[in-house]
């Protein structure tokens, strides 16, 4: 089975352009969509030889008329074109005018990409089409609100036949609208916009990840049966669903395929991870949260506030294969500095009070956040390769705040040149169930269905000072483990997944044989990944186990070591 062929297009002298101008090219987020899911493509610097590739991403460019023609004799040979707005100067030219902007908005696409509720956007530039023709394929619609009108004509994306090929355009900005949800899209360096209910005092004067969140108050929370407000939808990992089917359904029109990796191992069936935070460090409530921990056979991560326990706790912490981990302390109100001596210092005495130098996870005391990326300098420094502070600080703003339940590497700003950090963000969906000030167990459901949805992570954290001190929080975390494992969910430590990701990213796929074994560049030593496999409808016949991803029917095929080929880098 041969695999397409896929190019992402970026112009190194536009993106440098628009870095001396201090504009940020969050466009540049496709190539973290792709690693995450490892799919084999190749960096397009100049569009002088496109024949070879199945289709084109255009990640940056300078729509340019040199450009513009490059891309349209592309499409008329039989390329397939994806953008993400832009292409405006090829407006015209295909019939169509450029519409008015939208800023904040949601996408209907149920109809087109297996998405049952509509997906909130940050930012669109519609076509509207001028000269009515029989090779425009419509899908989706764009709205204002979640709510349908009838009276919308603003498609979401175009499918344009060009001679024997594509050129299609969405109106959203995907990329932008993944880093935005996930990331924010300004610095924070003020309070945020309180609850109108409220459920949740962002402005009470202590800068915080929350600060910057992009989703709605209104529009875009549920209440349970208890009322428990929480935001529903983890978006940005819904918008990469929706990029990689549509990219998937192109190439496979071309009867080649495009492989790629399972998020986690093959006897990994659903992720779920708890957290600690050490707040008051009270020894009795360490011992309560190792008792209730071995009881159920799970091992989560205790983040450390300083200064910390007894040097027996942190002993029985790790003689049960619990991860140790930061929780760095820069609340004012607790003398508390922000900064990166401040970060450093606190770590080494965590490790020297541990006698643990192999540290590699963090989580900010109350999810305190200022600026966009120098925290995250700071963790590069010091040897901190997950963190965990993109979490609700406040009852009302728990759930998918910031869009996602996926590990993912941050972007950094135009400053930096929008490189991305090397510290893996996994953020947490909720915090002591049950505790009197807090939400309740109702939420369960609907957190561990919706991360079963996109399979994430379902980060949950619990103070042991509230397992050990109310006996509803003691009760709330059993019924979550219990449940969890009802529905099939893994429990693993934040190191463990941080390991995982980072392993099963050097794996580099470049073809399939004919026992539908998936070939590598490397003989990467990844024990249980699993690849697959999209075919058309047609084909699904095969004497494979065939699975549905992103809508399309896969072989579902385990690496083994025996399995993986080791072929010469003239293949690739």
């Amino acid at each position: 089975m041969k695999i397409g062929k896929v190019g992402i297009y970026i112009d190194q002298k536009e993106v440098e352009n628009r870095w001396s101008n201090g504009m940020n090219v969050f466009e540049l987020y496709i190539l973290e969509v792709f690693e995450h899911l490892r799919l084999p493509f190749q960096m397009v610097e100049d569009l002088s030889n496109l024949q070879s590739y199945d289709a084109l991403v255009i990640g940056v460019m300078e729509e340019n008329p040199k450009a513009m023609s490059r891309i349209v004799e592309y499409a008329e040979a039989g390329g397939t074109v994806i953008s993400y707005g832009g292409l405006n100067r090829l407006a015209d030219w295909l019939g169509f005018r450029k519409a008015s902007e939208v800023q904040r908005g949601y996408a209907f696409l149920n109809d087109d990409f297996n998405q049952d509720k509509p997906l909130r956007f940050l930012q669109a530039e519609p076509w509207e089409q001028v000269t009515p023709s029989d090779n425009v394929s419509e899908k989706g619609k764009i709205y204002i609100t979640n709510k349908v009108q009838n009276d919308s004509e603003v498609v979401a994306l175009h499918q344009i036949k060009v001679g024997k090929g594509h050129i299609d355009r969405w109106a959203i900005s995907i990329p932008k609208t993944i880093v935005g949800i996930q990331q924010g899209t300004q610095p924070v360096s003020k309070d945020g916009v309180p609850a109108p209910d409220g459920s949740a005092n962002l402005d009470e004067g202590i800068l915080k990840a929350d600060d910057g969140f992009e989703l709605d108050w209104n529009l875009d929370r549920e209440q349970t049966g208890t009322g428990i407000p929480y935001f529903s939808l983890p978006y940005a990992d819904l918008w990469r669903e929706v990029m990689i089917e549509h990219l998937l359904n192109r190439v496979i029109e071309k009867n080649v395929t495009l492989p790629f990796l399972a998020y986690w191992p093959a006897d990994v069936e659903h992720m779920a991870m708890i957290s600690h935070d050490s707040d008051l460090n009270e020894d009795a409530s360490a011992i309560t949260t190792l008792d209730v921990l071995r009881k159920h056979g799970i091992h989560s991560t205790w983040c450390m506030i300083m200064p910390g326990y007894d040097q027996s706790i942190y002993e029985q912490v790790k003689n049960d294969g619990h991860e140790l981990a930061f929780h760095y302390n820069a609340l004012k109100a607790e003398e508390g500095i922000w900064g990166e001596e401040a970060f450093r210092e606190q770590l080494n005495i965590l490790k020297k009070a541990s006698n643990t130098n192999d540290i590699v996870s963090n989580k900010n005391h109350y999810t305190r956040f200022e600026g966009w990326g120098e925290f995250f300098t700071w963790c590069e420094k010091c040897g901190i390769e997950v963190d965990q502070s993109r979490g609700p600080s406040k009852k009302g703003n728990i759930g998918f705040l910031f869009g996602t339940c996926h590990p993912f590497f941050p972007i950094a700003s135009a400053d930096e040149n929008n490189r991305f950090y090397n510290v893996l963000e996994l953020g947490f969906l909720t915090q002591d169930l049950n505790h009197h000030a807090l939400a309740d167990t109702s939420v369960i459901d609907p957190f561990l269905n919706h991360v079963k949805l996109v399979n994430g992570v379902a980060h949950f954290l619990f103070h042991q000072y509230h397992i050990h001190h109310q006996e509803d929080v003691y009760e709330a975390i059993q019924q979550l483990i219990v449940q969890a494992k009802q529905e099939g969910f893994t429990f693993w430590t934040s190191r463990q997944i941080n390991e995982w990701e980072r392993k099963r990213r050097k794996i580099s796929i470049i073809g399939v044989d004919h026992n539908h074994h998936v070939l590598t560049l490397d003989d990467v030593n990844v024990e249980d990944a699993v690849a697959y496999i999209p075919i058309p409808n047609s084909n699904n016949t095969c004497n494979e186990k065939i699975v549905e991803r992103f809508g399309i029917p896969c072989i579902e095929k385990k690496i083994l070591r025996q399995s993986v080929k080791k072929i010469g880098k003239e293949m690739a």
